[in-house]
């Protein structure tokens, strides 16, 4: 199988990349591939603070992968993109399938695999 070589600066890929990389995130994220919801709504879903859940919601609009959209005193969060749902199946199935190792991988700084514990 050939595959393309990708277009975008690796630097660029890793501060994408970066927007994924903590497990708080990805729970917004996979929460927001449900539909649009509030901060109270994902503070729920979390399990964090309000102050940590807004500022990995600053993180992930800083990296373009949420929209937030004023209604009334209510910010609305949701994907900006339907492909970061894609993006998210698909890494759990190269997960599963391919990255076996992943679990007891010590070559890498991992945070913890639960969001709980972490405020």
């Amino acid at each position: 199988m050939t595959i393309a070589a990708p277009v975008i600066a690796p630097a660029t890929h890793a501060t994408f990349f970066h927007g994924l990389s903590d497990p708080c995130r990805l729970v917004i994220l996979q929460a927001l591939c449900e539909g649009e919801l509030t901060v109270t709504d994902l503070i729920a879903r979390t399990k964090r603070s309000q102050s940590n859940t807004s500022n990995h919601l600053a993180c992930l609009l800083g990296c373009g992968l949420v929209t937030r959209e004023q209604r009334g005193k209510y910010a609305v969060y949701r994907l900006a993109d339907a492909r970061i749902a894609t993006l998210l199946t698909l890494a759990d199935e190269v997960t599963r399938d391919v990255a076996t190792g992943v679990d007891t991988c010590t070559l890498n700084d991992r945070p913890s695999p639960s969001p709980e514990g972490r405020s």
